[in-house]
This record gives structure tokens, sequence and C-alpha cells, in this order.
């Protein structure tokens, strides 16, 4: 078994799990009606790549630890904009209940994780 050398962000199990549900919202919205395409489906793309992207980000810039802090609130906010996409795509009709819980409950944990990442930055 190779051994992960690199760690940095990647080996943060926020950044994994926000990466994980990126992949996921991606192929959820695959099935989006097609008038959703230029509105639904895009922002919930990019609020779910904000997250692993402002983890990634912030980490780069771990020497000034009020940036870091600053770019993982960001991502909790990009966490409660998924929250209401969810909901909405849920009351559409664009995805099932079972669908919308799974979903709601990853990026509960996620906007959890960071809150407890980010109470570690002061």
């Amino acid at each position: 078994m190779e051994k992960n050398v690199y760690k940095g962000y990647k080996g943060l199990n926020v950044y994994q799990k926000a990466y994980s549900e990126v992949i996921n919202v991606y192929k959820i919205t695959k099935g989006f009606a097609e008038e959703e395409k230029y509105v639904m489906v895009t922002q919930m793309r990019r609020a779910s790549c904000s997250i692993p992207l402002n983890i990634a980000e912030g980490y780069g810039k771990k020497e000034s630890m009020s940036d870091y802090r600053r770019f993982l609130i960001i991502a909790k906010g990009s966490c409660n904009e998924m929250q209401v996409l969810i909901d909405l795509s849920k009351d559409l009709g664009y995805i099932s209940e079972t669908n919308h819980g799974k979903m709601a409950q990853a990026y509960i944990e996620i906007s959890k994780m960071l809150q407890g990442l980010i109470k570690t930055i002061k």
C-alpha cells in the first residue's frame, strides 16, 4: 500500500468529506431539469465546490492564521448555502426525500467539522 507522503489540506477529514460531497452534487444535479442548468445546477455546483476550495486556499495561507480562519468561515457559509439549495431541490421535486436527507446530513457534518477547526484557530 502506498503511503501518502503529502498530507497538507488533503489530509484534513473535513476537506475529504467536502470534496466527496462535490462529486455527489455533480452526479445528482445531472438529473435536474434542463431549465435549471444555468440556475440551480450552477449554484449548487459552485457552492459545493467553494467549500473544499476555501479549505485548500486557507490552508495555503496558514502563515496568517486570521486569513486561514477567514477562509474556513467562508467555507462554513457555503455549507449554509448548500442547505438552502438542498431544501429547494427537494421542494421543487429535483431530489428525493432520501437524497435530501443524506445531503443535508452531510453538510451539517461538514459545517460542524469546520466549526471545530475554526475554534482551534485563534
